[in-house]
Parts: C-alpha cells; sequence; structure tokens
C-alpha cells in the first residue's frame, strides 16, 4: 500500500498525502474508531468540518492513535453560511477547540454559497470576508494551509481578485463520470491543488457494469479502479468509509491505469446518485 506514503506538495511547500480518509456521514461517536483504524492501517490524512458533526470524535481519534502530531494531515471546513468576517474568526478557533488540537493542516471554506442557496445567490462578498479570517488564522499558525471546496472558476476568481494568501487547495465533486476537467485545469494553472471528493460517487458507480467490466481486466475492484483514477488525474483522493477492511482495500492501489482507459473515464457521464442526489453538492442545487 505504498500510496499511504505518497505525498504532493502544496504551493506552500507543505506535503499533503495523496489518499486520505473522508468521514462524511460518520457519526461523532464513531468517529474516533474509525478514524484510529485508519491510522493504525496507515493513513495520515482525515478529512472532517464543520457541517459533518463529528470534529470532536475525529480529534479524540488522532490524539487517540499515539502518532505524532507532526506525522497527520487534518483538514476540517468553514460552515458553508459562515460569509462574514467575525463569524469565520470565531469558527476557526472553535474548530480547533473541539477537535482539541492546536492547529489543522488544512482549512477550507466548505461552499461558495450556503447550502440552502447552492449555485443561487451573489456571496462574493462575504467569500472574501471569510478568506481574510483564513489568512490571518494562517499567518498566526493556526492554519498550515487554506483552501476552499466546491468553487468554481468564477469563485476562485473572486478570492484571487483580493486574497493575499492564494488557495493552495480546492476540494471538489471528481470521480468516474463527472471530471470536470476545464476546471481542473484552471487550478493547476493556479498551483491550487485539487482534493477528490467522493471518488466512488457515494457508491453509486459500484453499479455501472462498464466500469467494472474495466476493473476486471485489471484484476481490481471498481473502488479500486475509481479511487486509482482520481489519483492519476492528478489530485488527492478522500474515499468515505469506517469499515476497516474497505479502508485496507482502497488504498490497494499498486496498479496503473493506463492513458487509453484513462481517456475513457474522463469522458464518461455517471451522475445517477441515488438516494444522495437530493444533496445539493450532488443535484447541482
Amino acid at each position: 500500500m505504498t500510496i499511504l506514503t505518497e505525498t504532493y506538495a502544496l504551493s506552500n511547500g507543505v506535503e499533503i498525502p495523496k489518499l486520505g480518509l473522508g468521514t462524511w456521514f460518520i457519526d461523532d461517536d464513531k468517529a474516533a474508531a474509525a478514524v484510529e483504524s485508519a491510522l493504525g492501517i496507515g493513513y495520515r490524512n482525515i478529512d472532517t468540518a464543520q457541517a459533518y458533526g463529528n470534529e470532536r470524535g475525529v480529534g479524540d481519534g488522532v490524539r487517540g492513535s499515539g502518532i505524532p502530531r507532526e506525522e497527520l494531515f487534518v483538514s476540517t471546513k468553514l460552515a458553508a453560511e459562515i460569509k462574514d468576517y467575525d463569524r469565520a474568526v470565531a469558527a476557526i478557533d472553535e474548530s480547533l477547540a473541539t477537535l482539541g488540537l492546536d492547529h489543522v493542516d488544512l482549512m477550507l471554506i466548505h461552499s461558495p454559497q450556503p447550502w440552502h442557496d447552492f449555485r443561487g445567490g451573489d456571496y462574493a462578498e462575504g467569500n472574501r470576508e471569510a478568506w481574510r479570517a483564513l489568512e490571518n488564522a494562517y499567518r498566526a499558525g493556526k492554519l498550515r494551509s487554506i483552501g476552499v471546496s466546491n468553487f468554481e472558476r468564477h469563485d476562485l476568481d473572486n478570492i484571487l481578485s483580493a486574497c493575499t494568501v492564494t488557495p493552495q487547495v480546492n476540494q471538489l465533486l471528481v470521480h468516474a463520470g463527472n471530471t470536470p476537467t476545464e476546471l481542473i485545469a484552471y487550478c493547476e494553472d493556479n498551483n491550487i491543488l485539487v482534493e477528490a471528493y467522493s471518488p466512488i460517487a457515494h457508491g453509486e458507480i459500484l453499479h455501472n457494469p462498464d466500469i467494472a467490466a474495466m476493473a476486471d481486466r485489471y484484476g481490481v475492484s471498481v473502488a479500486q479502479l475509481c479511487i486509482r483514477y482520481t489519483v492519476q488525474l492528478g489530485t488527492v483522493s478522500l474515499p468515505k468509509t469506517a469499515n476497516p477492511d474497505h479502508m485496507r482495500s482502497n488504498a490497494r492501489l499498486d496498479f496503473e491505469i493506463t492513458d487509453d482507459d484513462m481517456d475513457v473515464l474522463r469522458t464518461l457521464r455517471a451522475r445517477d446518485y441515488g438516494e444522495h442526489s437530493v444533496f445539493p453538492v450532488y443535484s447541482g442545487k
């Protein structure tokens, strides 16, 4: 499972592991056990968010693992509805307190719009204010790197036009069947690393017969193929699971997808998320 020791360098030189554990939908009382399992397997990148409601459990798992803090990369996200400076400052400190950590390695603005108005109104000024709070916490050493999530090009341009620290990360919905090629390229042009959340489309891609046939040719599972795809795109992959067996399987990525198959996966369109289509990041609204 060599992927667990591989990293990218962010634009500020901070190293981030290529594979991480996503914790969306892992309850707070189960998060510590999931995090400790992942860290015991060899994961060093743990992703949470204020909106997940499990920062306390994630922090307990980080501390309970016994692994030196400097060996770990812990990310969290500013709640999507926070679009002013003072609330952002308070929320950053609240995350640190809830996690029980003196710093986090990456903090993101979770969305350019509040979830109730996803891809709706204009929150440009609010995003600049939230970003200013992240910049100041970054300079204070509370955050080792800062970024955004679900930001499209115009959302990024709004930050880039006013920032004193360029976002180091943009966390996006990226998976075989949903590859925002132009946005990924724009991020790369601006030295913004893309993180891929839900690389297996929240499980729905497991039912795709074309993907299953391709995975079979490589002798791997559909999940392994899809996670490997996002890594070969040059993104950080963040599959979510609380199951230690799945954590181990997700990290067995010691194979290479051919250029031709990468092209097939890149152009595939598969955006049926089943019961999860009600979530704004999946439904588009």
